[in-house]
This record gives C-alpha cells, structure tokens and sequence, in this order.
C-alpha cells in the first residue's frame, strides 16, 4: 500500500508510521512539485487539509484521505471532488482540549491576570478568588472533544449543559438541547463554551441579540471556529457589559490582522490557535488503526459525511 504524506512536519510523521507499519510504502517531500507528482501515484493520503486540498484542486484522485486536523474546511470548498472517502482526527484531541479550557476557567476564577497586573504595578493583591463548585457550564457542540471535556469538568463540581443536533437525555449532562434552546440556556451559564464544527448552520451564531442574552458574570470560550461569531457584537457586549469575558482561541482570519479590534477588547483574551495541537504519535496509531479498518471493509473512525460537513 503506497501512502502519501502532505505535512508540514512530514519526516516525524514519515518516521512513526515507518516505525507503526513498516509494510507501508511511504511517499513525501516538502517540495510541493515533488509532493504533486507522488499524489499521482497514491492511493491513501495522510495530512493537513489544506495540503491535501491543493492536491485535490490539481486532478489527483485518490481513494482516501485522513485529515490530521479535527476540521477538514479546505477539503470542502466548493469546485473540489468528494468522490473519495475523508477521515477526520477523532479521539485525540479531548484531554489537551480540556486541559485548555481548565486553565482559562480557573484562570477566570482566580484571576490570575488581574493578580498579573498588581505585580506589575506592585500592588499587594489581598483578593482571594473564586471557586468552580456550582459554576453552570454550557458545552455548545456535545461531539467527541464537547464529552471529554465535560468529563474532565465534572470532578470540579461544575453543573453541565449542552447543546446537540437532537435533544436528549446524556449523562453527565443536566439537559442536552438543540441550537434553538440556546437564547434560552445562555442567560442561565456562568460559562458558554463553543465547540461546533464550520458548517453552513453554525455562522454568526454568537451575534449581538444572543450576546445580550448573557450573565454580566458570564464567560465566552470559543475554541470551535471563527465564523460562529460576529466579531464585532462580540466586542461591543463585552464594552457593555453584557459577559464579563471573553477566551477567544479561532479567529475568521488567522493570523489576526493587526487592526482587527480583538487585539484591544475589554475583556477579551486572544490565544492564537493553540487549544489543541495534533500529537503525531497519537495521529499515526489512529491513522494505522483506520488503514487496517479501510484495507477489511470495516467502519473507520472520524468518517466524514460531506452533506453533513463533519
């Protein structure tokens, strides 16, 4: 089995997946004519989406793609073939992403930048924080990362809330609604935490009326994708105090242009796409599992619906 690798670390993943299946016939290079003239010649392809889009726009036309993000945008636009099978990474991203969204929760609570800015200051900073016991949590997008996440709050003593495509009864959720029950639930967290994928039903969500919705004490996290919200409405509840802060890790244009006004925003923390990094090693041993499963006609994980978007 020939296998093309279109990544921008290409010889880590070349040498795991050397090491996890040495029966592979492995194709890669950092240069992209090189790379073109290999995806002609391979069947399976592992990598970045936005690699493998390029590769797609020029005619190749392989049988499978294993994306080594958890989104897979770029292999969606419009004019390029869905006439292959798509994985997307599943199951590697949950703990670090809950890790990420721990940091900033208790950061939140213990506030740790307001203590960062009267060490500057050198001001003796006597407050004493808060807890996350009894804290409402809303995890919009109850997938795969919105589970593992939510079982990593729950030893804190967090309330749990979620938002799915249907409505249902889901342990260690309090209620599990729909995008529709969302002006509803808002008003109720002390933290929304979005976590949907990008597709044609999830833009503009987070807008100015959904905004005004929220506690004064509440905390916005995205971690999703940019285009969930409307920048602008967002900066403008914070100026008004409609949450009293804002974690933003997805951006609609990343890099973030030096002009966009996130960068100044009351309230508002900008971290710049590091929620959760792939983990090649983690990447390889669930593409080698998912190749076993495509080679004996067996259901592999992540499998991308393209009406669905995810």
């Amino acid at each position: 089995m020939r296998v093309l690798i279109a990544e921008h670390d290409y010889s880590l993943y070349t040498r795991l997946l050397q090491q996890a299946a040495p029966d592979l016939e492995i194709q890669s290079s950092g240069d992209s004519e090189q790379l073109s003239r290999m995806a002609a010649e391979c069947p399976v392809w592992l990598g970045q989406p936005d690699l493998l889009a390029t590769l797609l726009r020029q005619g190749h036309k392989p049988q499978w793609l294993q994306s080594t993000w958890a989104g897979i945008t770029p292999l969606l636009a419009q004019g390029l073939p869905r006439t292959y099978r798509l994985t997307r990474a599943v199951g590697i991203f949950g703990q670090v992403m809950a890790e990420y969204v721990l940091t900033y929760m208790l950061g939140h609570e213990r506030e740790v930048m307001a203590r960062l800015v009267s060490q500057v200051e050198r001001k003796w900073d006597e407050r004493k924080g808060q807890s996350l016991v009894g804290r409402k949590v809303l995890i919009v997008g109850a997938g795969d990362i919105g589970q593992t996440v939510a079982q990593f709050l729950q030893p804190f003593g967090v309330e749990l809330y979620a938002i799915a495509n249907t409505a249902r009864e889901q342990a260690p959720f309090k209620e599990v609604a729909t995008l529709s029950d969302l002006p509803r639930l808002v008003g109720q967290m002390d933290y929304v935490i979005n976590l949907l994928p990008n597709t044609a039903d999830t833009h503009d969500i987070y807008d100015a009326p959904l905004f005004a919705q929220f506690k004064p004490e509440g905390v916005f996290i995205n971690v999703g994708r940019g285009v969930a919200v409307v920048d602008a409405d967002l900066v403008e509840a914070l100026r008004q105090g409609h949450l009293a802060a804002a974690i933003i890790d997805v951006c609609r244009q990343e890099p973030l242009p030096s002009k966009h006004p996130f960068w100044t925003a009351w309230g508002l923390l900008l971290t710049g796409h590091s929620s959760a990094p792939t983990s090649p090693p983690m990447m390889v041993q669930l593409f080698v599992d998912n190749l076993r499963a495509y080679q004996t006609e067996q259901a592999m994980r992540g499998e991308v619906d393209f009406e669905r978007g995810y």
